[in-house]
């Protein structure tokens, strides 16, 4: 005993998470964060639009009535007869058609008419999809991308005789105005499945922090078996504490893993029309997940504690270091990925990701991490528990 020192990397009196975890405020600050996510993304509503338009194409010279049926929309609401329409030509709303008449059925069907001119803005445009932009009392603006689509098949004699009509019945300023309530974007083909952002992108975001927590103490853990070793000291409790740590992160980082997983099939069975499809983002998610996997098989097949915790601690190490190429690398690289983020298939956007949703977004996220935090402290303690037990016995 007489050799035994205290471990001079250790100070008691910095941040150690074994202190932190009776702290009871931030738990507290857990349970509220994630019921605040679950209850605003389910229950805020999606911005209003266009379900279906019927016909979806026109020739340019006619007079086309759209059948047009809304999603979340008030058409019927308070100033109904202010509701307009315009068919937008450019990037820019300065380049507009608007509808010469507007007749409402009820809050989800309408009928809106407009007298096509005989050429596009663009001499040279041979065929357009316009944008269809509806603006009422009760929905303010919103925008249907798909639109009408137009072919050209023959060129105005000038550009200024082609943009005249489109110019003098454009969208003048003041208005377009944002919709009055607090809504969420929507997005055709994700409807009101967008709202598993809430789950399935934030529990991926809580286990990379938990993950970096694991791969942290799984550092630590050699660092201070090294030194150690140099030293010829005992510094086995706090090389126990860094290995339990290291496993009950990781526990926890498989879990919100294995969550976000299956949360993407079922995004996937909506969207993609089936739960597993071998998308390469699903692919390489998965051999991750099994990488971590073999992180527990490898532990198990090693009954002494030090060559277990040692072997352990290299392992997460290199299961980390697998992780970020896996998810985030190769899927870029492939560029034949139906997910987003991957090359020709951009992440979310200001479309998909607005103010709104960040408001949710973020907080969850941070609700995540922490209940994760909480349940790896949980495991922690139930391991050292588990050990005095058998000490006792």
């Amino acid at each position: 005993m007489e050799n035994i020192r205290p471990f001079r990397f250790y100070n008691p009196r910095t941040w150690d998470m074994t202190r932190f975890v009776h702290r009871s405020w931030w738990k507290v600050l857990a349970v509220l964060l994630v019921l605040y996510g679950l209850v605003a993304g389910l229950l805020v509503p999606l911005k209003p639009n266009l379900l279906t338009v019927s016909p979806r194409s026109a020739k340019l010279g006619e007079t086309v009535t759209l059948d047009v049926v809304g999603y979340n929309t008030l058409f019927t609401g308070e100033g109904a007869g202010a509701m307009n329409a315009w068919l937008v030509a450019g990037d820019s709303t300065d380049l507009s058609l608007r509808a010469e008449n507007i007749v409402v059925t009820n809050d989800r069907q309408a009928q809106i008419t407009f007298k096509l001119p005989d050429f596009l803005p663009d001499p040279e445009t041979e065929k357009v999809t316009l944008p269809i932009y509806i603006n009422s009392p009760g929905d303010g603006t919103f925008v249907d991308p798909v639109g009408l689509f137009i072919r050209q098949e023959a060129s105005a004699p000038d550009r200024t005789s082609a943009e005249t009509p489109w110019r003098s019945s454009s969208i003048q300023k003041g208005e377009l105005r944002a919709t009055p309530r607090t809504t969420f974007p929507y997005r055709g083909h994700l409807a009101e499945s967008i709202r598993n952002t809430y789950f399935h992108v934030s529990l991926w975001f809580a286990m990379m922090f938990v993950f970096v927590a694991a791969v942290t103490y799984a550092i630590k853990y050699l660092l201070r078996s090294r030194h150690a070793s140099n030293e010829g000291v005992s510094v086995v409790s706090f090389r126990d504490k860094a290995d339990y740590w290291s496993v009950a992160f990781t526990s926890v980082g498989m879990l919100f893993g294995v969550l976000g997983l299956l949360t993407g099939a079922v995004w996937a069975k909506y969207t993609w029309g089936s739960y597993w499809s071998w998308d390469i983002k699903q692919f390489t998610t998965l051999i991750a997940l099994l990488i971590y996997a073999g992180y527990f098989v490898l532990r198990a097949s090693f009954p002494d504690p030090e060559q277990r915790a040692r072997l352990g601690a290299a392992y997460n190490i290199f299961a980390f270091a697998c992780l970020i190429p896996l998810i985030y690398i190769l899927p870029r690289l492939s560029g034949n990925s139906l997910h987003p983020g991957a090359a020709g298939n951009p992440a979310f956007g200001g479309e998909d990701l607005d103010n709104t949703m960040r408001m949710v977004f973020y907080p969850i996220i941070i609700g995540w991490t922490l209940m994760g935090f909480w349940m790896a402290g949980v495991s922690y303690r139930a391991r050292l528990l588990k050990e005095r037990l058998l000490l006792e016995e």
